[in-house]
C-alpha cells in the first residue's frame, strides 16, 4: 500500500469531502476550515482545516465563535501533518483541551485474513434495534468507564433514520454482552470507519475484538469498501498491525467548551 496516496485520498474523500454523520447534521465549508454542525447529543467539529501561520489564530477565533453562538462543546480533530506544525500549541493557548493521541491506520480489506471466528461460547450478533443498542451502551460503559447516554442516543437515531450508513454488532457470551463495536459507511467513499470497538475487561485477551473487526471487514467486503480506517489507541494498534492494519499519521482530538 502507498501510504502517502492513501493519505492524500483520505484526506480528499474522508475530510474535504466529508458527509453529514447524523439525522440533523450537516457538513460546511467556510473558507479554509470544514466543520459539521449537528444537534447538542451529536458530534461538532472541525473536520478538516488548510490554514498557514497567517490565517490559523483568525480561522480558530472564527469557530469558537461560531460554535459558542450554538451553545456547542466541540472538537477540532487534528492530524499529525495538518498545518501549520504548531497548529495544535494554538489550540490550547485559544482554551481547546487536547485528548489523547490517536493513530489513524489503514488497510485495504482484501488483503486481511476474514476467517478470525470468536472464542467458543461466544458469539457475534448485529444490533438493530432499542434493546440491542442499550446493551451496547452497556458494554461500552464497562470498557471505557465513561457515560454512554449520548453515544446510545446517536446510535439509535444513525439505525433509525439511516440504516444503511452503519452497522452495529454485539459479542454475546451466552445471554452476557461482552464486547461491542460500529462500522460507519459513507455511500460512495472508499474508506469504511470501524469505531467504539470495546471489550469488558474479564473478557479481554481472547480473541473477540479481533474477531469483531473480521466480522466488520466481511460487511464491508460484501459492500464494496476498499479501505477500513481506524483511530487506534495504544491498546488496539498491536492488534491492528497484526491483522495488516498500517499506521498512517496521528490524530488529537482538542475540545473548546464554552463557558456557562
Amino acid at each position: 500500500m502507498d501510504h502517502a496516496a492513501v493519505l492524500a485520498l483520505f484526506d480528499r474523500d474522508m475530510r474535504e469531502g466529508a458527509r453529514p454523520d447524523g439525522p440533523g447534521a450537516r457538513v460546511e465549508r467556510v473558507g479554509a476550515v470544514v466543520r459539521q454542525t449537528a444537534p447538542a447529543h451529536g458530534w461538532n467539529g472541525v473536520v478538516r482545516s488548510a490554514l498557514d501561520e497567517a490565517d490559523a489564530d483568525a480561522a480558530i477565533a472564527e469557530q469558537i465563535a461560531y460554535f459558542t453562538g450554538l451553545g456547542r462543546e466541540f472538537e477540532w480533530k487534528l492530524y499529525g501533518h495538518d498545518l501549520p506544525a504548531d497548529l495544535g500549541q494554538r489550540l490550547v493557548a485559544a482554551g481547546f483541551t487536547p485528548g489523547p493521541d490517536e493513530t489513524l491506520m489503514v488497510a485495504e480489506v482484501a488483503r486481511l485474513s476474514l476467517g478470525t471466528e470468536p472464542p467458543e461460547g461466544v458469539r457475534v450478533v448485529p444490533v438493530t434495534d432499542r434493546a440491542g443498542v442499550d446493551l451496547v451502551a452497556e458494554v461500552h460503559e464497562k470498557a471505557f468507564g465513561t457515560d454512554a447516554s449520548r453515544y446510545r442516543r446517536q446510535l439509535l437515531d444513525r439505525l433509525t433514520a439511516d440504516p444503511d450508513t452503519v452497522v452495529a454488532v454485539l459479542a454475546l457470551a451466552g445471554g452476557e454482552p461482552v464486547s461491542a463495536a460500529r462500522m460507519e459507511l459513507v455511500p460512495g467513499a472508499p474508506f469504511a470507519g470501524l469505531w467504539s470497538g470495546g471489550t469488558v475487561r474479564d473478557w479481554r485477551g481472547r480473541g473477540i475484538y479481533r474477531a469483531l473487526v473480521a466480522h466488520r471487514a466481511r460487511v464491508a467486503a460484501d459492500r464494496g469498501y476498499r479501505y477500513l480506517q481506524v483511530d487506534a489507541s495504544d491498546r488496539s494498534r498491536p492488534i491492528l498491525e497484526r491483522l495488516g492494519f498500517a499506521a498512517l499519521t496521528t490524530t488529537t482530538p482538542y475540545v473548546y467548551t464554552p463557558a456557562r
